[in-house]
Order: structure tokens, then sequence, then C-alpha cells
């Protein structure tokens, strides 16, 4: 995927955090401790799903609707050096399965219990800034069954790392409501300012919108506001208004591109760039006529997707989501059921740029 954040929302400075981490398949809780010896665990790439790993049994207590493999429990540790500087830093998971406890230098930051859901974590006042650190993350998978379908086990997405400004958006900071009367196009945009330095500050705060062929399409009035130190404040933008919005459809899903930035007033230095995709459409539901698109009355042909991919397991993986999307294109799908549980963010970008319609599921069943 490269260096990237995922296309919906994010802050433009995310930086993959996959590569080398070292994992062992062991349920000792001393391998939370930053001088842990791990010199003789595997050496391995996330996302990575243990249970695809393992033998199919009948013994084992996941049961035939959890694929008959291994649960257990996991750890997963990772060495790396950094210097943050004035930066505050933050490690995001997009989902782990499940109980998933996480430290830094023998510091506990956590634990998530459900396994779909992604959360994040501030490690700056951890941070070594000269010598090694060390991340450490246990998963616990072990009460089976715990599903009506295969989970997988362990870091099963993507895990990124998050260098931002102590004045910037923080993660899902922004909301964006995109609207069309007529021949129209408007965007209400919202976006949330945290102010982790030791002052207040005076800032400013505009976005850009881009069309699908990579023109500018409108512009917001500049916001320039006072955020006090430990604040989350939350800016409303002037609208922007567009003429003749290209509209997304499933036939021709149109993205436009928001982007955000946080500057200082006067000298212009840029604080805080956060990209989000939108799309202008309307969505009509009546007791009569139905579900309408765009004003064209429509039938919903949509499945039910897992998150696995059959062989490959749990793991995310961009093409092989994809390559399932465009066989569901290919059979008329224009809509997918999330089952039964958020999916990756992934499936999400994927389902915008490629036209399908989302129904995302919370849960529909955890132990």
């Amino acid at each position: 995927m490269g260096n990237q954040c995922p296309l919906n929302a994010g802050n433009t400075s995310r930086t993959e955090f996959n590569s080398d981490w070292l994992f062992a398949l062991t349920d000792d809780d001393k391998a939370s401790g930053e001088n842990f010896d791990d010199s003789g665990w595997r050496h391995l790439s996330l996302p990575h799903d243990w249970a695809i790993e393992g033998d199919f049994s009948e013994k084992n207590p996941s049961g035939t609707a959890g694929g008959a493999l291994p649960g257990g429990t996991g750890w997963y540790r990772k060495h790396f050096s950094l210097n943050p500087g004035n930066d505050r830093i933050y490690i995001d998971f997009d989902g782990a399965y499940m109980n998933t406890s996480v430290y830094i230098n023998g510091q506990y930051l956590g634990t998530r219990p459900y396994g779909y859901a992604s959360f994040s974590y501030d490690i700056t006042p951890y941070i070594k800034v000269s010598g090694d650190n060390v991340l450490a993350v246990k998963i616990d998978n072990s009460e089976q069954p715990n599903s009506r379908w295969y989970s997988g086990c362990g870091i099963y997405r993507n895990v990124w790392m998050r260098r931002l400004n102590p004045v910037h958006i923080p993660l899902w900071g922004q909301f964006v409501k995109a609207s069309v009367a007529g021949d129209s196009g408007n965007l209400e945009i919202a976006t949330e300012l945290s102010n982790l330095s030791s002052g207040d500050v005076r800032v400013q705060v505009y976005s850009v919108l881009t069309d699908p062929s990579g023109q500018m399409a409108g512009k917001s009035k500049p916001s320039i506001v006072t955020v006090k130190s430990g604040e989350r404040k939350t800016v409303v933008n002037s609208d922007i208004r567009i003429s003749n919005p290209e509209l997304w459809s499933t036939e021709s899903p149109k993205l436009y591109t928001l982007m955000t930035y946080v500057q200082e007033p006067g000298n212009g230095r840029m604080l805080d760039a956060y990209e989000t995709l939108t799309g202008f459409r309307t969505l009509g539901f009546d007791a009569k006529k139905g579900f309408s698109l765009n004003g064209k009355p429509m039938k919903i042909n949509g499945v039910c997707l897992h998150h696995d991919a059959g062989a490959l397991g749990a793991v995310v993986n961009r093409r092989a989501i994809e390559r399932q999307l465009e066989i569901m294109k290919e059979m008329g799908v224009n809509a997918i059921r999330c089952s039964h549980n958020p999916p990756a963010p992934e499936l999400l970008d994927l389902c915008d740029s490629m036209g399908l319609m989302v129904m995302d599921e919370a849960f529909d069943m955890w132990r």
C-alpha cells in the first residue's frame, strides 16, 4: 500500500508501521517488558493471522463455524528508534483480534476487547529519545468459540504511526456532510482541533475541495480561532458551495477530495493537513416507490460479505478485497453488508471508489 493514509480520512503525515515485528505464540506476560529476551522469536510483517497458519481439526474449540482452526494467545513486539522532537507520536491499530493489550517500554497503555474496532494510543510520554523503544502487543483469543464465523487471530489489519504537531486535527476529527439541491452542491465541514502544547495558540483553518479530475472546485473562508492549552475545539468552517457537482453513483462513483489545513496566521507555517474523500449524491426512501439514488429508483442488490479472504485468512490484503468486490460487481451487486462487524478501512475506501453502497454493522455476536 505504501506510506499513505486510507482514502476515507486522515492526517497526511501518517505512515505504515507494519514491518520488522517479532511474534511468538505464548501467554508469557513477561513479554510486555522492554528488556524481555525476544531474540528467538519469529520475524514477520503485519498484517498477520496466526490461526490460518494452524492445522484444521474438529478438536479445535473454535468449531466448524469458526473454521476449525486454533485460537490461543500470542505476543507481538517491535523495536524502533525515534526522536520525536516536539511532535506527538500516535500508534493506530485498524483492528486486532481480540482482547488486545498494548505496552510501550513496559508501560501499559490499555486493552481493546472488541476485535473489529480501530483504536489508537499516544505514546509520546513514554518514548526514549535515544536508544531502543519496544512496542509489545498481547492478543488473547483463547476463549473459544466466540463467533459463528471465522474470525482469525492476531494483528490482522494495518498499523500506523502519526507524527503530529502538538496543535493538530485528532484521529477521526473531521465531519463532512455533502448535500445537493437542484444544480448546486454544498459541503458542511466541522473540524476538531487539539492543542497539546503548553500555551494557548491562535490558528487559521481552511479547506480546499478538489473535483474528480484534480481541479480545485471550491475553498472555504478561513477561520481564525484560539485554542487553549489542553483544549479540544470544534471549528465549523464556512460552507463550500459548488455548481453542477459530479454525482456519486454505483455506475459512476465520482469522488471529491477535501484538504483541510491548520496554519499559524501571519507567517502561514503549516501545523497540520487532513484529507477526507467525499461525494455528492441524494438518497430517497419512499413507502410506495422504494429506494432511489440521485432521484432514480433502484433496487438494492446486496450481499453479506465477511472479512476473511478464504485461504488468506483474516489478513487485510487490499488487492484481495478489491478482487472480491470486482466479482461482486460482475454479479450485479451494488451494496455490501459488512457481516457482522465494522470492516477494515480499506473495504470502505474501495466501496467508495468502485461504486458500492455499504451497510456498516457494529456487531451481531460478541463474547
